[in-house]
């Protein structure tokens, strides 16, 4: 049996290691010019939604809240008197059980978002 001494074997290695490091950096390059535009980032409206769907835990399938639930549906409702409503709740104003935690987790971007996703719902 033939052994090749130690410091033969990393010189193969690392010559072997380079070439499959150009190999796939050609490739790469490649596959870069002949695929198609990235797609682009998930649109506003998506994270909007998702957003959105965390209302819906309590509001109910599409902000629309069961017959006889206590809890306001909010689907169809008047985007200002939503985003002030959950405005009140962020800053304390409106006493709430929960509403004042949740509302603290979104920006005035975000809450304004969401009231026009409800306003639209049908």
């Amino acid at each position: 049996m033939t052994t090749i001494p130690r410091p033969a074997v990393f010189v193969r290695l690392a010559l072997l290691a380079s070439a499959l490091c150009g190999a796939h950096a050609a490739l790469s390059a490649d596959l870069a010019a002949s695929a198609p535009a990235a797609a682009p980032a998930a649109p506003a409206a998506q994270y909007v939604r998702i957003h959105a769907a965390a209302c819906t835990s309590c509001h109910g399938p599409s902000g629309r809240a069961p017959e006889g639930s206590t809890i306001p549906s909010l689907a169809g409702r008047p985007q200002a008197e939503l985003l002030a409503q959950m405005q009140a709740f962020r800053s304390g104003a409106r006493p709430a059980t929960v509403m004042h935690q949740i509302a603290k987790g979104y920006t005035d971007e975000q809450l304004a978002a969401i009231a026009a996703w409800f306003v639209n719902v049908r």
